[in-house]
């Protein structure tokens, strides 16, 4: 079967060699809107496109991270579930995150793509191989990315970097095929 899928190969000869991917939650896994209930817990929505598209990556052998300003139950209980190991929690000083993972995994800023939406995310961006950044993301990280999603932040942006990634992986098409048998 051919993939309906198509993307630019500049693109994909720029996230070739990508090992380890970063992602940002708020505004990237989610929407980037906080619901608190009465009790003061923090609510998030996931999308379950996004959510297999991380899986993806692992069976492609590209690691996905995530770093992040915030700490909550629910975040941490939808890692467990998509089987994330690496996580950095509640810091808004993400470069120094990075690059203890990247040294964590033997790894270097060439084989590191981001995805990031707000100032906190330019940092990682800006020394990673590859930047992705939803349509929503703020203007300075829009103009930084390497490329722009269609889909807005928690509504299939992340599935879109991670379909890039695989595709430019060399991986996607025999994932497909997978699903097809």
């Amino acid at each position: 079967m051919q993939p309906a899928l198509h993307i630019d190969p500049a693109l994909l000869l720029q996230a070739q060699g990508i090992k380890l991917a970063f992602f940002d939650v708020d505004g990237v896994l989610t929407d980037g809107g906080l619901l608190f209930s009465e009790a003061g817990e923090t609510l998030k929505r996931f999308n379950t496109l996004d959510g297999h598209g991380l899986k993806l990556l692992q069976k492609a052998g590209i690691t996905p991270a995530v770093i992040t300003g915030r700490d909550s139950k629910p975040l941490r209980l939808r890692l467990k579930a998509l089987g994330i190991e690496h996580a950095i929690f509640g810091t808004e000083d993400k470069r120094p995150a990075a690059e203890l993972l990247l040294k964590d995994l033997g790894l270097d800023w060439s084989s590191a793509a981001a995805m990031g939406d707000d100032w906190p995310d330019l940092a990682v961006m800006r020394r990673c191989a590859f930047a992705c950044a939803p349509a929503n993301a703020h203007a300075e990280v829009l103009a930084l990315a390497h490329h722009v999603t269609k889909a807005r932040g928690g509504y299939g942006a992340a599935r879109e970097f991670c379909d890039l990634l695989l595709v430019a992986s060399g991986r996607y098409v025999d994932l497909l095929a997978e699903y097809l048998q």
